[in-house]
């Protein structure tokens, strides 16, 4: 039996205070860079994302560990994503490839000292900046014993973790099921909340917030459903959809896209 997925979105009152930084995020006055605006809450951010008021341009960071760089497919993929759903018609990415941080699991504070430590591209003019880290190590929350293991989290507004060892060892589970189509729905799923769905910073249009799984929709089939409310998880998902001959990923469904086109995206 494959194991549960669930995607983990930590609200960062919970490991990350929002809003707040250790000493080695705030300039000292001598630093050119202002970071304040990547250094606020999950979701703080969804309106600029997907509207063109303050930014028009989106910057990718992928940073990478060596030999975990994502599928080219998959950025195009996530380009695709945000081009449909976004007013952003320009979306670029830089490339970070770093060592190995040589750790059995990661949790999410070790991830921010990570990226406080690596980041090289923030909000500047009309880019907003996004960074992406494309880890070697699984999440510390997994939970073996019960089947559980996270794919990926949103810790800031424009931050985000993709565990990409987890992500390979799931695909390779399955015959149907390619490392793409695994990885490009959590970077797709992940940025929804970046959007601030479901009720994460946006707010909601009509109610569709799962009780049962706190800024995940619950509406049946929607991408940003918890996958935890899947039953056999993603992998199980993707391949009902292999199996019906659906090549395109899962989708947002029309209360999560009415909630985008509230704050001015598509």
């Amino acid at each position: 039996m494959f194991k549960r997925i669930f995607f983990l979105v930590v609200l960062c009152t919970l490991l990350i205070p929002y809003g707040c930084s250790d000493d080695s995020d705030i300039s000292d006055g001598t630093d050119p860079i202002d970071r304040s605006g990547n250094l606020l809450s999950a979701g703080a951010s969804g309106e600029d994302i997907v509207n063109n008021t303050s930014f028009d341009r989106i910057l990718i960071e992928v940073a990478y560990v060596d030999g975990f760089r994502p599928t080219n497919l998959s950025l195009e993929n996530l380009t695709e994503y945000l081009q449909a759903h976004t007013q952003k018609e320009d979306i670029r990415f830089s490339f970070l490839p770093l060592v190995s941080p040589d750790e059995e699991s990661l949790s999410l504070e070790e991830i921010a000292r990570l990226e406080t430590e690596n980041r090289t591209t923030y909000n500047e003019g009309r880019d907003l900046s996004v960074y992406i880290y494309f880890a070697d190590a699984p999440s510390v929350n997994d939970d073996e014993s019960e089947g559980l293991v996270t794919l990926g989290a949103v810790y800031r507004n424009t931050s985000m973790v993709i565990h990409e060892s987890t992500i390979r060892e799931l695909a390779s589970k399955s015959t149907l099921i390619t490392v793409t189509e695994v990885e490009s729905t959590a970077l797709i799923h992940e940025f929804g909340h970046l959007f601030g769905l479901v009720d994460l910073g946006t707010a909601e249009v009509n109610p569709h917030e799962d009780p049962e799984a706190p800024n995940h929709c619950d509406v049946e089939g929607c991408l940003m459903r918890a996958e935890l409310e899947f039953g056999s998880g993603l992998l199980s998902t993707l391949e009902k959809r292999a199996a019906k001959g659906l090549s395109e990923l899962p989708a947002l469904d029309a209360e999560c896209i009415r909630d985008l086109q509230a704050i001015g995206g598509r």
